[in-house]
């Protein structure tokens, strides 16, 4: 199955058809990282961030890590309330 987010010049591009529910999807987009994921009302939702140092070091990362990543950076900068 083919990644349901993806970006190109004109923006995201998203296939809810092929997102499982509650699972995180992620992408770079003008240098900000894009959370979208479907929740269980078939709901999609997006989320934007800008801070450069998490942008970057998902850049470096695999996939599989990102999510950990997201969540040591919302558990060291007090944010997950």
């Amino acid at each position: 199955m083919d990644y349901p987010v993806t970006v190109d010049e004109n923006g995201l591009n998203l296939k809810p058809e092929n997102m499982e529910i509650e699972k995180l999807y992620h992408c770079i987009f003008k240098e900000k990282l894009m959370l979208v994921f479907k929740d269980s009302q078939d709901m999609l939702n997006c989320y934007e961030i800008e801070e450069k140092e998490l942008v970057d070091k998902i850049k470096s990362l695999e996939s599989s890590d990102v999510e950990d990543l997201i969540q040591n950076y919302l558990n060291e900068h007090k944010l997950n309330n």
